[in-house]
């Protein structure tokens, strides 16, 4: 009876030792835990965070593929998803139907540079100014990774309202990559082909405007075809009218 008792109480205070053991060790799991997460999250945003792009900038090229139609200088923009220059099946609006009717730039400058949705407006210009046919012209224009869409548009200078435009390109990240672009109608004006009111040469008129017959929506331009005083052989043209190359140039933290 005796040697009984004695292995029983023996037994009961192996056992109580062993649960106050799994106990102590249990506690000290569960203190260590919210630590050990809290280290997990801080390595592992730490490098992230001072890896992230703050700032992109890209190197946009445009070359005009046309033989007789002189390209005037061209809008470009960086921006969010949220926005478009234009949209197909849809009128233009006052700023681009003013860059594809006379080539002025700084309404649609303006509008862009007030737009929250905006983070770089620049000017593509080509040596002397207009983008010669043959000729290729490049700007460097910021960016971030919210707004790494990149926009742009210019005139065809010897028609009534054609423009040549890139609509919210997502800029690489790694890259280049390169999109032919055809010319499209503001159809804010009537393609008379008048010399009266085209600004380019060999015309030099602009300011001037004939509304009467325009088809009021953006589309794919149907190119001249000798209405009025432009000669075909001369100024008409096949898509694609540009090619346009959009080259990562850099990769830099900048809060700016």
């Amino acid at each position: 009876m005796g040697t009984k008792w004695r292995r029983l109480t023996l037994r009961r205070l192996t056992l109580r030792r062993l649960t106050l053991r799994r106990l102590t060790l249990t506690c000290a799991t569960l203190a260590v835990i919210p630590v050990a997460i809290f280290a997990v999250v801080a390595v592992g945003d730490d490098p992230a965070e001072a890896d992230r792009p703050r700032s992109l900038t890209f190197e946009v090229t445009v070359t005009n593929l046309t033989r007789g139609q002189v390209f005037s200088p061209a809008v470009v923009a960086t921006h969010t998803a949220a926005m478009r220059l234009f949209t197909g099946g849809e009128p233009a609006s006052d700023a681009l139907a003013a860059v594809a009717e006379d080539a002025v730039l700084d309404p649609l400058l303006e509008m862009l540079e007030g737009s929250p949705n905006v983070r770089d407006v620049v000017v593509l210009t080509g040596e002397n100014g207009p983008i010669l046919p043959g000729e290729s012209a490049s700007v460097t224009v910021r960016g971030s990774p919210r707004a790494a869409r990149i926009s742009l548009v210019g005139m065809l200078v010897t028609t009534n309202d054609a423009f040549y435009g890139l609509n919210a390109e997502r800029g690489p990240f790694y890259g280049a990559v390169t999109r032919m672009v055809p010319a499209y109608d503001a159809g804010s004006e009537a393609n008379n082909e008048l010399c009266s009111h085209i600004p380019g040469p060999p015309c030099g008129n602009a300011g001037v405007r004939d509304t009467d017959g325009a088809e009021g929506y953006v589309h794919v331009h149907a190119g001249v075809h000798g209405v009025g005083d432009l000669d075909p052989s001369a100024h008409d043209w096949r898509n694609p009218v540009a090619s346009v190359t959009i080259r990562r140039v850099s990769r830099k933290r900048s809060d700016d």
